[in-house]
């Protein structure tokens, strides 16, 4: 969703990289007095040496590398990384745009290092205007982890999503591929997921790619944090997309989908009560769809 010449200014400011272009420099200091109001320094020098230099690398490096923690690379059963990236048809030398990569992270610390050394990669976050809050929050953790380590985020370019006003998530026509995961049941409920489709519709060149995976449910009530596949596809047509393809990548069958606390009482939340949580460690992280769409090439 950063520095090869970090420094300190004298107000507590942590000054941000010089990749970002001025034409995104609003974003960037208001990122900069988000880390400065935490107290966050982060030193790329202090890193160890085998946290370095993953970009550059095959995405099956990337995804094993050691700046990963292994909380995220227990996940990799759940979301299928490579499997799922591979299926999308990410290439390293492309122009790619992650979609609220949230202050976790888990996609753009591999999506950022693969990408560093041959691609471009937007890291389409929250409203950075944002004081309080989740997505406040969000945004800081974010602003630190792109500052922790030039070699794997020097050249992260940050926009943001924050629908109906601001939705310039890249520039128009420059982007081969947008990806989201697990969000569109977050736009649902606001009523801004055709107001997202059409800026990834515009931020794609002709022929571009959208690949995007979420929690699934055809039983889906709208407020359980699944979403129905029907309701996607017709989002997306009506966006003037094309589905090119689906896959069961990231299926679970003993997914319900029918909770206590909706998607959120499966893992890692585990939000519902406390004598259920090894019956649902038991049936794993939730079952999801993973969609492949096209902008016409025409």
């Amino acid at each position: 969703m950063t520095d090869l010449n970090r420094t300190t200014m004298g107000t507590g400011m942590t000054k941000l990289p010089r990749v970002f272009t001025s034409r995104f420099w609003p974003t960037v200091c208001i990122m900069s007095m988000a880390i400065g109001g935490m107290g966050l320094q982060a030193h790329a020098h202090e890193k160890a040496p085998d946290h370095m230099a993953e970009s550059g690398k095959t995405l099956e490096a990337v995804i094993a590398g050691a700046h990963r923690s292994d909380a995220n690379k227990a996940r990799d059963q759940y979301r299928n990384p490579k499997a799922t990236l591979e299926f999308f048809g990410l290439k390293p030398d492309m122009t790619l745009v992650e979609i609220w990569p949230g202050g976790g992270g888990w996609y753009q610390e591999i999506l950022a290092p693969y990408m560093h050394a041959n691609g471009t990669y937007y890291s389409a976050g929250f409203d950075l205007s944002a004081t309080e809050g989740y997505r406040f929050k969000s945004n800081n953790a974010l602003a630190a982890r792109l500052a922790s380590d030039a070699d794997l985020y020097g050249k992260v370019i940050v926009t943001e999503l924050a629908p109906p006003a601001k939705v310039e998530i890249a520039p128009a026509g420059s982007a081969d591929m947008v990806v989201s995961f697990r969000s569109f049941h977050n736009w649902q409920r606001s009523g801004v997921e055709k107001d997202v489709l059409k800026a990834v519709f515009t931020a794609l060149k002709p022929g571009g790619i959208f690949g995007i995976t979420d929690h699934r449910s055809e039983k889906s009530t709208g407020k359980d944090g699944y979403i129905n596949p029907a309701d996607l596809k017709a989002a997306a047509a009506e966006a003037g997309f094309i589905l090119v393809a689906t896959s069961e990548i990231n299926a679970n069958p003993k997914d319900t989908h029918v909770h206590e606390k909706g998607v959120w009482t499966l893992p890692p939340t585990l939000a519902g009560n406390d004598a259920d949580k090894d019956k649902m460690r038991a049936i794993g992280e939730s079952d999801r769809l993973t969609m492949k769409f096209m902008k016409p090439a025409q």
